[in-house]
């Protein structure tokens, strides 16, 4: 299971947010996939993994927390969906080896739906990368058009009436 390969998005988010910059480090998806966890669950035959209590993720500069995340795989063994919930649930990943901060997003659920090429963070959602930060109740990202929604999230535990964006100025070249 090569958890960064289908998982572009997570990078991805950073364009929306400004910034040129949307790949990962070259070699995370080279790297092993360590799963910590308190509990584990492996159904190979319905292709469902859920982990469960301080569940931490790591593959390369990606990592995903959460109280209980599940990974569903696809027919073709290719991962489907990944659902992280927390209190909240988080994922920070490094977007180049030449700058070290890492694109962070929070939220009570955060699910990446491979097959559909999209990102949804709902409830208490926020996404952080150089200074740039957008909250909303729900922020869905598609990595293949590069197209950020936030706003309204349905069910959630903490109403927002509206976004809330923050874009740092580009800086300038000397």
């Amino acid at each position: 299971m090569r958890l960064v390969k289908t998982l572009p998005l997570l990078l991805s988010l950073s364009a929306a947010l400004g910034s040129a910059s949307a790949f990962a480090l070259p070699n995370d998806r080279d790297q092993p996939i360590r799963i910590q966890a308190d509990n584990a669950h492996l159904d190979d035959k319905q292709g469902v993994a859920t982990y469960t209590g301080d569940v931490i993720i790591t593959q390369g500069s990606m990592m995903i927390k959460g109280n209980t995340v599940t990974i569903t795989r696809a027919q073709s063994g290719d991962i489907d969906v990944v659902t992280s919930v927390g209190n909240l649930a988080y994922f920070e990943q490094q977007q180049s080896a030449a700058k070290p901060d890492k694109m962070k997003g929070w939220a009570v659920t955060i699910q990446y739906q491979a097959q559909k090429d999209m990102v949804i963070l709902t409830d208490r959602a926020k996404v952080e990368n150089e200074g740039n930060t957008t909250e909303g109740e729900k922020i869905v990202y598609n990595t293949k058009t590069q197209v950020a929604t936030a706003g309204r999230g349905g069910n959630v535990t903490a109403p927002r009436q509206r976004i809330d964006m923050v874009i740092q100025p580009k800086k300038k070249a000397e």
